[in-house]
């Protein structure tokens, strides 16, 4: 499958992490997605319903970030790749990377982030 869909850079305030700091404090979170899925119906209709609407996908994510908190960001990628899965049933497979600009690491750093694959 060729046809994407991106959406780069959704931040929210999370409280995930391993540290008691990142759970009462919390911190600022990002988070990147690459859907893959069948375009050609929507190009064609010119139909949302043959898409995926990526705003109510944005506030999915947005959502996951601000919800219950987890201590890995690779559980978070995932929590929010099975739940778009769930959501867009026109979604093949979905990339998400979460991005932890201030995770607690000793020494200079500009990001951290990982990146997992969710297929159907």
């Amino acid at each position: 499958m060729s046809d994407k869909i991106s959406i780069k850079g959704i931040q929210a305030h999370g409280y995930h992490g391993l540290l008691e700091d990142e759970r009462n404090n919390g911190q600022l979170f990002i988070v990147d997605v690459e859907v893959e899925l069948d375009l050609s119906k929507a190009g064609k209709s010119d139909d949302i319903k043959k898409s995926v609407d990526y705003n109510a996908l944005a506030i999915l994510i947005h959502n996951e970030i601000t919800g219950p908190a987890v201590n890995l960001i690779e559980s978070l990628a995932y929590r929010i790749g099975i739940k778009a899965l769930e959501t867009f049933k026109e979604i093949d497979e979905i990339k998400v990377t979460v991005h932890k600009p201030k995770a607690p690491i000793e020494v200079s750093f500009t990001d951290v982030s990982v990146s997992i694959k969710v297929k159907r």
